[in-house]
């Protein structure tokens, strides 16, 4: 039997007002998870380099337990099996945002570690032979050259934080990718939607990757 397919490119932008209603709340979750995973991770990459064993190692089992599971077992940890703890449900969206914040978290505590780490030696040395104590030092002389060669690192981990909201879709969450499904539903036409739906994941990746580069450009990054 001769079975032939077009592609209903009507359907295809048909359907492009119904996906951006969902962009809002991928955005929410990737930047606001990523927002207070970067908080955690200045933190535990902080004490990822402690010379006290007492706060290294509970820091060093944070990012591997974190870094070690899939994101997509830990949104379903905290949305299923944290109520049966908790006694009650867990919005979907605090869900998604929670695992966006601990999982980033993880990852950006190894960008800070390596970020603080990539400073010369002699930058303290300097610092300390002025007259600044080690915490003044740090602040003054350290966090501001290591945040510099952070943000490359960071901003890619900002985009695999985009792309990991859309496995939000199996706890409900109306981010792009379930706007789709719903989407399929009531059309059938998946490839025509999927393609839009994954258009407007690399336009938003994309915009961001220009605005790291523009940063690059003009020498607001790295060294």
């Amino acid at each position: 039997m001769d079975v032939t397919f077009q592609f209903d490119w009507q359907a295809a932008f048909a359907s492009i007002p119904f996906l951006l209603e969902g962009i809002p709340y991928t955005l929410l979750i990737s930047f606001g998870g990523l927002a207070i995973g970067f908080l955690i991770g200045i933190l535990f990459g902080l004490l990822r380099i402690s010379p006290f064993a007492w706060l290294r190692i509970p820091a060093v089992a944070y990012i591997e337990i974190f870094r070690g599971t899939p994101v997509l077992v830990q949104v379903l940890f905290i949305f299923y099996g944290l109520p049966q703890l908790l006694g009650g449900p867990i919005n979907a969206l605090v869900a998604g945002i929670a695992a966006i914040a601990v999982n980033s978290g993880a990852y950006i505590s190894e960008i800070v570690r390596g970020g603080v780490q990539s400073i010369e030696r002699g930058q303290r040395e300097a610092g300390l032979s002025l007259g600044l104590s080690r915490r003044q030092t740090f602040r003054y002389i350290i966090w501001p050259q290591a945040l510099r060669r952070m943000i490359p690192a960071l901003g890619n981990q900002g985009i695999i934080s985009i792309k990991d909201t859309s496995l939000f879709s199996v706890i409900g969450v109306g981010e792009l990718v379930r706007q789709g499904q719903v989407y399929i539903a009531t059309t059938f036409n998946a490839l025509e939607v999927y393609l839009m739906v994954a258009l407007l994941y690399l336009a938003i990746t994309l915009s961001l990757s220009f605005a790291l580069r523009q940063l690059e450009r003009r020498g607001l990054v790295g060294q």
